[in-house]
């Protein structure tokens, strides 16, 4: 019996073997990137208006995916990059003040007056905001670099949901600190700012992604932005600028320049987008501003939101990561044009294979 189990062990282990083998030797299959499509984005979450639209809208187009999220579902953004940076959630409209303490629960209300916090409609500054008018995100944020001497490392208050000169009740601000984990990720301090005592979470960087989020509501790391690899663009509604000034913007488009995304606008009148071609591209100029196509896809709708429609003056032309170029056009986003706000159609061709 014992020579039997030993002949059939023998024998499971050989067919292990070539099985294994076999798995080794098959080619790993790539899917070719897509050809194009035309896709309509799911900015709305439910029954909100356009002009807020809740979800911040993903879109890969070599997958010819789009993937949506929640606005409020995150707060914060820790860098897993080189520099320790953090980032606010400007698709919230949320702003930051630093306090001069480094002991998170020596913070009271009587240490800032909230109405410091509110940006939008003309109130506001570039220094309670990450500086939407920089080509990167990192270059100018709110909270500054987290600094590997944990004494200065200050204490913020964080309005977690503004953007309309709007403020939180006081019971709703956050207090928050952040210090390094090594060289590996980050401690966040946290707490509301009636609260006497804090709560603390540990954040590792992540190589897949250019951020790790969390939520301060919920007290837990959240997925809000699909890995660095998987996406181009990004549309929906953010703290901006106009004039000097901070200001929230709906429909606004991002590319993902933090992995070598770059862009272009091509004018309409120099080449039509049904004739754009991979010969064309010897004359293009691409950029990695992250605000390269930003809000001048479109006009905007006016104060009782009519009129407004798609520039149809310009169209982009789109550079991922691996090196495939993309043409990109904005079909329609509001009743001006035939579509419907919240809900952008977008078309996308392949020009040139990466």
């Amino acid at each position: 019996m014992n020579k039997l189990n030993s002949m059939i062990a023998v024998a499971f282990l050989a067919i292990t073997f070539t099985a294994c083998k076999k798995d080794t030797d098959e080619p790993i299959f790539i899917a070719p990137p897509s050809d194009g499509s035309t896709l309509t984005l799911s900015g709305l979450i439910g029954a909100e208006a356009g002009s807020a639209a809740g979800n911040s809208v993903y879109v890969d187009f070599s997958a010819d995916k789009q993937t949506s999220i929640e606005r409020d579902s995150w707060d914060l953004g820790f860098y897993s990059g080189t520099d320790f940076k953090v980032i606010l959630n400007s698709s919230n409209g949320a702003s930051a003040l630093v306090i001069n303490k480094t002991d998170l629960n020596a913070v009271t209300i009587a240490d800032f007056d909230p109405n410091a916090l509110k940006v939008g409609q003309g109130l506001g500054n570039f220094t309670i905001v990450d500086d939407g008018r920089e080509p990167n995100i990192l270059n100018k944020t709110a909270i500054a670099a987290i600094s590997s001497i944990d004494a200065e490392n200050k204490v913020y208050i964080i309005n977690r949901k503004g953007g309309a000169a709007t403020v939180l009740a006081n019971e709703e601000l956050y207090k928050i600190r952040i210090i390094r984990k090594g060289t590996t990720g980050y401690t966040l301090q946290y707490a509301k700012v009636t609260e006497t005592t804090f709560k603390t979470l540990d954040v590792t960087k992540n190589p897949e992604a250019s951020f790790q989020f969390t939520s301060l509501v919920k007290g837990i790391a959240v997925t809000s932005e699909p890995t660095k690899a998987s996406w181009d663009i990004v549309w929906g509604y953010s703290m901006y600028w106009t004039s000097t000034l901070p200001y929230a913007f709906s429909d606004l488009v991002f590319i993902n320049n933090l992995a070598g995304v770059t862009a272009a606008s091509i004018a309409t009148s120099t080449k039509s987008y049904a004739a754009f071609s991979e010969s064309d591209l010897t004359s293009v100029t691409f950029s990695a501003s992250r605000d390269i196509i930003g809000s001048k896809w479109r006009t905007s709708p006016n104060q009782q939101g009519l009129g407004g429609a798609v520039n149809d003056k310009v169209f982009y032309a789109i550079k991922d990561g691996s090196g495939n170029v993309y043409k990109l056009k904005f079909v329609s986003y509001i009743s001006g044009d035939g579509g419907t706000r919240g809900k952008p159609v977008i078309e996308y061709k392949l020009v040139k294979k990466g």
